[in-house]
């Protein structure tokens, strides 16, 4: 799911939208003077041990082959994996779980009115390509955990099937009710599409990949350039991942032989109510020119040589699915680098090794970086260095369906998780461009500190000065560039979904970081037949350039961790984070207090109707009652309390006086007791409403958004759903979060002053 993670991270980066601020690297969190010095020794040394040219031969062995869930392949390259790992003396072993992936028996898509067309439902071969003929092993185009089904219905265009766009449908007087919807990727992650459409009473979806968000408008097509062709289509999940992930039957526990299964018919499963399938643009330019009605809005309208209306109709199509729903097995692979001091604390470091197709760009791409980084590691221990704390390296699979692997082992293990881990660190592909991060706050300065000590290679810059260059030529105002100007470091973006972090951050309250490299690596083989070797060694990233650079951020990452007195986590950067999101809510309020008030005026005064073209329908809005004044007072006071228990600690741990008592191994564990439970604290049993899997009250992907995230999220999606009392429990709720925060820094400020 790598790409669309990027997506949101740079976005988020680019914007100035996630809050915080990075300060100057002046040391290494967690290390006293002369540690520093033999930390940058090492990690020397680390550098050295990376051997580049095994990339390229691990690439072209994993994605070889298709190697989806429950295919050959998928198994043959755990064992591959454990084997490596192996010989490089971890301690290793394959965990396996069974889930339910479903995979299709039947797929038939035919345009019945007003002409006659049968989608093809196929990427074909192409010569200089060779792995993109491998048809026997390749799961065709479909969508994972779509309800099966036989339908008939007339085609509604809906642009990227988001709520706003259901409201703008009605002021077309247009109902979806007892009819397809087709809608074009983007603007929300795909499983969101047909759940909306589902809720506005749509028996069928299609989701088709528009050239203009993912094709020819951005460049050429494959394979004379990297962009996706005309009969190119994205596989991928649908199962509504917001509610939770992992597999649908075995929602809160591992996926193991002992587990309780719910029944495929059971109302709290997140499989999807209608039949859905992806489809290429050549299958879809004939279904969207037989569409009539009205003019598609401006915004509305992709780059195929289409007039692009809305219907309803004439456009009829049959739309017939059906799956095999079996239980296949899942591998994950766990190599663990025993701890000589801390043993029971843990540094996990995750990417996935299973793949729509072959793979080659995601997540392959990611898994190399990853294993060169673990080869390195290896060697160090092998020259005599064992880190203090233990290493687990996790090869997760499952990934694409729904974060399987990863949620599977965390919930079946979350007792010990909970106890031992204390960082998860992610990545999810890798191509040539920026260094892209998320994740926990209180790693914000520790995620500045390692990016300004790795090396950019085209620019030989470090790869943090040129993310901070890029936040600032792509800001979108004047004061948001002069915001990025002003900020030392780069500002990390918070988690939403979409990759294996998930489970750790937003389940258990496990601080996690995702990191990865793109934004110059094209795109347009994303859960294609042709994610291949051929393409990523094109396109992706020529001449592996960017493999090591990964290897070199993940390891000082990893090593930093491991070695550090004590967890290298600064708590201002954090605070200043959340009161951002304290006051963006608050502004939200106001500002949907306006809107409402607005609009209720418009109503009053009929100024849409009146302006409306009376040769065209139009269906004036509703008015709404007026928003409340919001009693957001608790959150704001939890955000002040937060910030001075932040300045506390920082300043405590900044006072040479306390260094020499808290790097003692001792104090320096008492302190990473405390300083690795903060996110746990802002975690909440009962979870968010709606989806107590979710439990996280500052980071969670969003309801109706998928991967994109959602900041203190229970208060700001009853805003956004004008849910007035539910925003001010949630406020409270997320208050006692943040005061749970405040209780550990207290804690903590405490052990570092000492008596």
């Amino acid at each position: 799911m790598r790409r669309a993670w990027w997506i949101v991270v740079a976005v988020m980066l680019c914007a100035g939208q996630v809050g915080g601020r990075a300060e100057t690297p002046e040391r290494m969190l967690g290390f006293d003077v002369q540690g520093s010095s033999a930390q940058r020794d090492l990690e020397s040394r680390f550098d050295a041990a990376i051997q580049p040219a095994h990339v390229k031969g691990w690439l072209e062995h994993l994605a070889a082959r298709p190697h989806h869930v429950g295919s050959p392949y998928d198994k043959a390259n755990a064992e591959y994996l454990a084997d490596l790992f192996k010989s490089w003396g971890y301690d290793t072993r394959i965990e396996r779980f069974d889930v339910l992936f479903p995979t299709p028996r039947v797929r038939v898509l035919e345009l019945t009115a007003p002409t006659k067309y049968t989608a093809k439902l196929a990427e074909p071969p192409l010569a200089d390509d060779p792995t993109s003929s491998q048809t026997a092993e390749q799961l065709p185009t479909y969508n994972a955990y779509s309800a099966a089904g036989d339908v008939t219905g007339q085609l509604v265009y809906v642009n990227y099937g988001v709520p706003d766009d259901y409201e703008e449908l009605a002021r077309h007087g247009i109902d979806v009710k007892g009819r397809i919807v087709i809608a074009r990727y983007g603007g929300s992650w795909r499983g969101i599409k047909p759940k909306v459409a589902a809720e506005h009473g749509a028996i069928g979806c299609l989701i088709y990949s528009d050239p203009r968000d993912d094709g020819y408008f951005e460049g050429e097509a494959y394979p004379k350039g990297a962009y996706r062709g005309e009969w190119s289509a994205q596989r991928g999940s649908v199962a509504d991942m917001p509610v939770y992930p992992g597999d649908p039957l075995t929602p809160g526990v591992g996926a193991t032989p002992e587990a309780k299964r719910l029944a495929l018919t059971d109302p709290a499963t997140t499989l999807t109510k209608i039949p859905v399938l992806p489809i290429s643009y050549g299958d879809a330019r004939p279904l969207l020119e037989a569409l009539g009605g009205p003019m598609a809005p401006t915004a509305w309208r992709g780059a195929l040589p289409i007039t692009y209306r809305l219907g309803v109709g004439p456009a009829t199509v049959h739309l017939k699915l059906e799956f095999d729903f079996s239980q296949k097995p899942i591998y994950d692979v766990i190599a663990t680098l025993k701890g000589r001091e801390r043993p029971d604390e843990w540094v996990i470091r995750g990417n996935h090794h299973d793949a729509w197709v072959n793979g080659a760009e995601d997540p392959v791409s990611g898994l190399v970086a990853m294993l060169a980084e673990a080869e390195a590691v290896a060697a160090l221990a092998k020259s005599g260095w064992t880190p203090r704390r233990t290493i687990v390296y996790a090869a997760w699979d499952g990934e694409e369906p729904g974060l399987l692997g990863s949620t599977e082992w965390v919930e079946t293990h979350a007792t010990e998780l909970q106890q031992k881990a204390v960082v998860y660190i992610n990545s999810d592909g890798n191509g040539r461009g920026f260094l892209g991060a998320g994740g926990s706050h209180g790693l914000e300065r520790f995620v500045n500190e390692v990016a300004s000590a790795v090396t950019d290679p085209q620019t030989s810059v470090s790869v943090g000065e040129r993310a901070r260059a890029l936040a600032i030529s792509r800001a979108r105002t004047a004061d948001d560039r002069k915001e990025a100007r002003d900020r030392p470091g780069i500002s990390i973006g918070a988690l939403g979904s979409g990759s294996d972090y998930t489970p750790f951050i937003q389940h258990l309250g496990i601080a996690s970081l995702s990191i990865g490299f793109g934004g110059e690596d094209n795109g347009g083989s994303y859960h294609s037949v042709y994610d291949t070797i051929t393409h990523y060694e094109r396109f992706g990233d020529p001449g592996f350039a960017y493999a090591p650079v990964l290897a070199k951020v993940g390891g000082r990452a990893v090593l930093r961790l491991a070695d550090a007195a004590w967890l290298p986590i600064a708590a201002r950067p954090l605070a200043d984070t959340v009161d951002t999101y304290v006051k963006e809510v608050d502004k939200l309020a106001g500002t949907e207090r306006e809107k409402i008030a607005d609009r209720n005026q418009r109503v009053r005064e009929k100024t849409d109707v009146l302006a409306a073209d009376p040769k065209e329908t139009y269906v004036a809005a509703a008015s709404e009652p007026p928003v409340p004044f919001l009693n957001l007072a608790p959150l704001q006071n939890a955000s002040a309390k937060l910030k001075a228990a932040a300045d506390k600690f920082d300043q405590a741990v900044a006072d040479p006086k306390n260094l020499a008592r808290i790097a003692a191994p001792d104090t320096g564990a008492r302190l990473d007791a405390e300083l690795r439970t903060i996110d746990m604290a802002f975690t909440s049993g009962a979870g968010l409403p709606r989806r107590p899997w979710f439990k996280h009250q500052i980071y969670a992907p969003g309801y109706y958004t998928g991967y994109g995230v959602k900041t203190l999220p229970g208060v700001r999606e009853a805003i956004e759903q004008h849910a007035w009392s539910e925003a001010e429990a949630q406020a409270a709720v997320t208050a006692e979060a943040i005061g749970r925060a405040v209780d550990v820094l207290d804690r903590a400020t405490a052990i570092v002053a000492g008596p």
